[in-house]
């Protein structure tokens, strides 16, 4: 009969300590949803902006160096700048599109700018030149769009 008492006792602790772990991990998931609001980047942004806004000037130093020329970026096609995270894409002459050139499906930097789609050779994914969206693949999103200003025929970062 002690051995009967002694796994009763065992079950009542086990029992008791998978409670305890819950416990731990609800407090863990509320620790989790506080802690996300914090990285959120536009905070920190808005001070440069503002920075950069008071002369004309100074809004020109706020854009980036140059990334390419508007004849560099083939009508169609595109060209990736994988350094800076871009892909610029010419879909029709004259307008130029930017997206972020990290694939949505495994965060994989995309591979070329082929018959006007961009591709992710890591998982064939392929993006639409035009606006970034899902033409195949597994990725689940649209290539998120990233703003670049043209100034004197030069393409930019702002």
């Amino acid at each position: 009969m002690t051995d009967e008492a002694g796994a009763a006792s065992r079950r009542a602790v086990l029992a008791g300590t998978g409670a305890a772990g819950i416990t731990v991990l609800a407090g863990c998931q509320t620790y989790g949803a506080t802690a996300e609001p914090a990285p959120v980047a536009p905070p920190a942004a808005a001070p440069s902006g503002s920075a950069g806004a008071p002369g004309a000037s100074a809004g020109a130093e706020a854009a980036g160096p140059a990334l390419a020329r508007l004849a560099d970026i083939p009508v169609g096609g595109g060209r990736i700048f994988p350094d800076q995270g871009v892909v610029l894409t010419q879909p029709a002459a004259g307008t130029v599109k930017a997206f972020s050139a990290t694939c949505t499906h495994q965060g994989c930097t995309v591979t070329s700018v082929d018959d006007g789609v961009i591709v992710c050779a890591c998982h064939n994914s392929r993006f639409d030149i035009a606006d970034g969206s899902v033409r195949g693949g597994p990725a689940p999103q649209p290539l998120p769009p990233t703003a670049i200003t043209i100034d004197n025929d030069e393409i930019r970062l702002p």
